[in-house]
């Protein structure tokens, strides 16, 4: 008796053991072929989509490159894989992609259902309603009755419908794949409205054929807080991701950035040098080296040089909105480096 139960106990602990081991795997797996693959859109100004020489640009992109640098200490270590909507869960569930960074919004269903892990956000939204303005709508209780252009598998359908059902509004939907089919329709004229995060739509009417031609209607009518995901299983990894966000979050409330981070090596600031590795183990705590956090800045930036160069040229200010600093305003916030 007494030796079935410890033979039992061995194989329950064996198995734990095992499971902890293979769960803990895709740090060794990135490092092993070289690259992280990372998920993208496929293609939307300011959050990922290729330059005219193919290297991808946006704030979704420079969430890889920065994994890449924390990781590797060399940003171009990084492969992109272009996802529509329907296509980026199942992607990251079979292991195409080592993280999905694809202005996707953190719901309870999605947390609880897909088995992947949100980290952080880096980019706070909300959904709203771009229309021609000859069409002379002001506000969204106009548009009872509108053709409205909308993206399968988002949760841009479901605010979409309970705002609509909420209001007693009808709509008649017209569903593309990707966000490029909904602005190309909007633009031909197969509805009167096109509806989506308010990011994605600055984005898509500055490639609209009149882009001065449409405006975006005042009403915000969801929170979609978008941030890179990670399967679930692989805490090491989780974190590693989780906190290159955090760390170029702190980073800019710190003021550290790649135009002084070299310098920033002689700062006395006991914040700042444990940011950068001049002190303590950080790295070393995700399993990286202790430079981790100052290749990312070097080569990538903090948060405030990722949004001017991403999301700033959009017309979308950071000044006042909810995604600047919560000593300015707004909610970013991240657990300090310590």
């Amino acid at each position: 008796m007494k030796a079935g139960k410890l033979m039992i106990a061995t194989f329950a602990l064996l198995g734990l053991s095992l499971s902890a081991a293979s769960a803990a795997t895709t740090l060794e797996a990135i490092k092993a072929k070289g690259h992280v693959q990372c998920g993208v859109t496929t293609g939307l100004a300011g959050f990922s989509a290729p330059d005219d020489k193919g290297a991808y640009q946006g704030i979704d992109a420079d969430v890889c490159y920065a994994v890449a640098a924390a990781v590797f200490g060399d940003r171009s270590k990084t492969k992109f894989t272009p996802l529509t909507a329907k296509e980026r869960f199942t992607a990251l569930a079979s292991g195409e992609i080592d993280i999905l960074s694809r202005n996707t919004t953190h719901t309870l269903t999605r947390d609880s259902s897909l088995g992947i892990n949100f980290t952080y956000y880096n980019y706070i939204d909300g959904q709203g309603f771009m229309v021609k303005k000859d069409l002379g709508v002001k506000s969204v209780k106009e548009l009872s009755g509108a053709k409205i252009c909308i993206q399968a598998g988002t949760t841009t359908e479901l605010n979409l419908a309970d705002y609509f059902r909420t209001n007693s509004m009808k709509f008649q939907p017209v569903v593309y794949d990707t966000s490029i089919q909904t602005r190309e329709g909007f633009d031909k004229g197969a509805c009167d409205v096109l509806t989506s995060d308010k990011s994605q739509l600055a984005a898509l009417r500055t490639e609209l054929k009149d882009p001065k031609g449409s405006i975006i209607l005042p009403e915000t009518i969801s929170k979609e807080p978008l941030g890179p995901v990670v399967r679930q299983g692989d805490d090491q990894w989780f974190n590693i991701v989780k906190w290159v966000l955090y760390g170029v979050i702190n980073a800019d409330e710190l003021g550290v950035s790649s135009k002084n981070v070299v310098a920033m090596k002689n700062s006395k600031n006991p914040n700042i040098r444990r940011l950068i590795g001049v002190e303590g183990e950080m790295g070393r705590k995700l399993g990286l080296s202790n430079d981790w956090l100052f290749n990312v800045i070097k080569q990538v930036g903090n948060y405030d040089e990722i949004y001017q160069r991403n999301i700033a040229p959009l017309g979308l200010i950071r000044k006042g909105s909810v995604n600047a600093l919560w000593t300015k305003g707004g909610v970013l916030y991240a657990p300090p480096v310590r």
